[in-house]
């Protein structure tokens, strides 16, 4: 059976995913020799119909909220079960676009691996983690992964967002290390495979939008004063559920503009071919996925681009 690339989405985000599939496509020596399937968030009611619920975050609770730019975000463990516990498949996230061939790591040697991607040891002195933007898997190897299960059991407060989404509750042996270059963070060299937009605040195509999504890295929410008597957290407020506040402001610019214009240099070559059309693309920029001047902005554009 034939490898194939899921690239798991809400609506926020469909244009990257569109974009990403395209990128996928044109730069491989191989197109046919593999698939492209989208998951998308909101036809999966096991979580979207969660909206509001709490679930743990390191050790916290707070709210799931469906209207978060990375909602998507647990859909990635869901492929080995829509593979039927079969075959190959990679997991990428919406704002990942392959700049080498991507048939070299769907074909390459998993060494016996259930799932190989990029470890990364953070500068801050965090503990290292492994990222699962983008999991190379061997779906038979797999099979504990319960998907609806596991969605039950993060809102039962059984297993923690952050365990479940860095694979710290999968035997270590079992993971497979991925070089950088396969999930590059914000870096566009003669190294680079895929090209992962992780900084949210300035993915290319956000540009100049009011930010919509939670920045979970800012410390845990503190009780409303009036209930707070002589420095005690009431229990009751305790276990309820944090409304975490939507970071300030709006997406800035990439800092590296040759990343902006790869992305839009495939864009345009989307609309080009056919892929997306203006109407498409307009109904995004009304919607607020997508930067209010993003036809400009390809217009503008050299049609070498994304080479």
């Amino acid at each position: 059976m034939k490898p194939v690339v899921f690239i798991h989405t809400n609506a926020k985000q469909l244009l990257g995913a569109k974009v990403s599939e395209h990128s996928l496509r044109r730069n491989s020596s191989r197109p046919d020799s593999f698939e492209v399937r989208y998951i998308n968030v909101e036809e999966q009611p096991a979580l979207h119909n969660r909206h509001g619920q709490g679930y743990l975050r390191k050790g916290k609770l707070i709210t799931w909220d469906n209207e978060d730019l990375q909602s998507f975000t647990p859909t990635r463990f869901l492929a080995p079960q829509l593979m039927n516990y079969e075959g190959r498949s990679l997991v990428i996230d919406p704002d990942v676009f392959a700049v080498g061939d991507v048939w070299e790591l769907l074909s390459r040697d998993m060494q016996g691996k259930a799932v190989v991607c990029r470890q990364v040891s953070p500068a801050d002195g965090r503990p290292p983690y492994y990222a699962t933007s983008v999991m190379l898997l061997d779906c038979a190897k797999l099979r504990h992964w319960d998907w609806e299960r596991d969605i039950q059991r993060m809102f039962d407060r059984q297993l923690d967002y952050y365990d479940w989404m860095n694979l710290y509750t999968e035997p270590a042996e079992t993971i497979g290390s991925l070089e950088e270059e396969w999930n590059h963070f914000d870096i566009l060299n003669e190294r680079t495979k895929l090209l992962h937009n992780t900084g949210r605040m300035t993915q290319p195509w956000k540009t100049g939008l009011t930010i919509d999504f939670v920045a979970h890295d800012k410390g845990p929410a503190q009780p409303p004063a009036a209930p707070k008597l002589l420095g005690v957290i009431p229990r009751w407020w305790a276990a309820q559920p944090k409304h975490e506040p939507k970071a300030a402001g709006v997406y800035q610019p990439h800092p590296d503009k040759r990343q902006e214009e790869f992305f839009f240099g495939l864009v345009r070559e989307c609309l080009e071919q056919g892929i997306i059309d203006e109407e498409f693309v307009r109904r995004e920029m009304d919607q607020g996925h997508v930067r209010r001047d993003a036809l400009e902005v390809v217009e503008a554009l050299s049609p070498a681009a994304a080479r």
